[in-house]
């Protein structure tokens, strides 16, 4: 069994809803059991450009799993959550009504072996309020591999979160 973190986020339709739903499909899933879940937190939307004020903002949050899957499995259990949940890629870092993302998966360190595939930790994890806040709400003595402490990384991110 292998520790995961996993962040989840939507900014589109009933992101309350989606999100509760996208989280029961996640431990209903073969492999997985559910461990926590963070509180949620707004956020404003992050394209490539920096933060967009004019796109609806986000709920973000964290669960945590212990999961049989191998990381290669897992993350493609979070795609078809998505799809399911009619998740779009048309555009990097467009609205979305969820995005899951692997965080880490007990704490291995994988390099993608093409551009777009899978990297542990997550590349930009380390500086994201909105994956790190959550994170440290439930495991404020966890570490990000290669990073450090969550603890110290929430301090250094500079993007806002306000929990609801």
């Amino acid at each position: 069994m292998n520790r995961a973190v996993i962040a989840f986020g939507a900014n589109l339709g009933d992101r309350e809803a989606t999100i509760g739903e996208a989280v029961r499909e996640l431990a209903d899933t073969e492999g997985i059991a559910l461990v926590a879940v963070s509180p949620v937190y707004e956020t404003a939307a992050i394209k490539p450009d920096g933060v967009d004020h004019d796109a609806p903002g986000y709920l973000n949050g964290i669960v945590i799993v212990e999961t049989v899957l191998d990381p290669e499995r897992l993350l493609a259990r979070l795609h078809e959550v998505e799809a399911a949940f009619g998740r779009e890629r048309a555009e990097r870092w467009g609205d979305r009504t969820i995005d899951l993302d692997l965080i880490d998966v007990g704490g291995l360190v994988i390099a993608p072996e093409a551009p777009g595939g899978l990297e542990l930790p997550h590349p930009r994890a380390h500086e994201r309020a909105f994956v790190l806040q959550p994170w440290l709400d439930i495991e404020p003595d966890a570490t990000l591999p290669g990073r450090g402490p969550i603890g110290a990384l929430r301090a250094a991110a500079s993007d806002t979160v306000v929990r609801r």
